[in-house]
């Protein structure tokens, strides 16, 4: 498999995904899922700047959904990140994503969230889109960095 890890992070590129994830699985490229950096060169820019070394690919979630097969089968290892639950959700519509494994990174506290572990703060609307990416057969867990211990998100959220 190419991607090597599908990853909801509202932080994006930096250093828990760069330095954690990144040395761990070693990526050739970071696919950045999201409608507004798809379409803004400058803050693009920024986030290259963090992507040590590997390719930096921004794309919208219609881009994403379109090329996601394309992801899947070619050699280069590749991290593909989501700011927000509902992007990841939309990318599994249809079974897309059947049979990975997405993992919740840094979701911190804001308006409507409610505290699931200390990095992951969920809105009733992000459980929702968690519970519709389980139907459409993905995998949830829960993971800041590779070192730490996976948490089934489903048992957390008691949604078995």
């Amino acid at each position: 498999m190419s991607i090597v890890l599908f990853r909801v992070d509202e932080r994006l590129i930096h250093g828990q995904v760069v330095i954690g994830w990144g040395h761990e699985l070693r990526p050739e490229r970071y696919v950045v899922v999201d409608d507004h950096l798809a379409g803004s060169a400058w803050e693009q820019e920024l986030y290259q700047l963090g992507g040590d070394g590997a390719e930096v690919v921004f794309v919208s979630t219609e881009a994403a959904k379109r090329a996601l097969d394309s992801y899947l089968g070619d050699a280069t290892r590749t991290i593909l990140l989501t700011r927000d639950v509902g992007t990841m959700r939309r990318l599994a519509e249809g079974g897309a994503m059947r049979g990975r494994t997405v993992n919740f990174g840094g979701l911190h506290h804001g308006p409507g969230r409610e505290k699931v572990l200390t990095y992951l703060y969920l809105a009733p609307s992000d459980v929702e889109d968690v519970r519709r990416m389980m139907h459409a057969g993905v995998r949830v867990q829960a993971r800041d960095l590779p070192d730490a211990p996976r948490v089934d998100l489903a048992d957390a959220l008691d949604l078995k």
